[in-house]
């Protein structure tokens, strides 16, 4: 066993690794639109509490403020991720056949990935929402699964899709 380590080291060292990472490259098929329609909602909020603050910052509004845009810049790169995630892992030729509108629902989320970081605005966060659900029912179809809207129970209010049993 310690000759087999060896020879593994020694072609180990001559060959040049990049790390990588992924959510699964196995794959594992494992993938739910859920963490994508929290991370827009999350967004929302954050901008919301945003628009809450006074136009004259003090110090220890500024610091909230400071980390409200972390969080919703840190979520709307969760969404992003997410989006990625289905769109060049899941979702496969079939189901754009099945859903054509699929490539400009991804397209447009991703962009509204960006357009939330980028300032603070609340049509571009509902918007996220809206997109996100989207996939999420899309998702849904391509598995043969129902969905239905249920109230979030966030202090954004909206929905997010569940799947359907049975």
């Amino acid at each position: 066993m310690k000759l087999l380590d060896s020879a593994i080291a020694a072609v180990q060292g001559r060959l040049p690794a990049e790390d990588a990472s992924a959510h699964c490259d196995i794959p594992c098929g494992i993938y739910d639109p859920h963490a994508l329609q929290i991370a827009a909602h999350t967004v929302i909020r954050m901008v919301s509490l945003l628009e809450a603050l006074p136009d004259q910052l003090d110090k220890a509004t500024l610091n909230t403020a400071t980390r409200h845009i972390a969080v919703k810049e840190e979520h709307a790169k969760i969404a992003e991720q997410e989006i990625v995630i289905l769109w060049s892992d899941y979702f496969k030729p079939e189901h754009l056949e099945k859903h054509p509108n699929l490539h400009d629902v991804v397209w447009k989320a991703t962009k509204l990935t960006s357009t939330v970081k980028q300032g603070v605005s609340m049509q571009a966060a509902q918007d996220l929402l809206a997109s996100s659900q989207q996939i999420a029912e899309i998702f849904w179809a391509t598995k043969g699964v129902k969905t239905r809207r249920q109230p979030s129970g966030q202090p954004t209010g909206g929905e997010i899709v569940y799947p359907v049993a049975g």
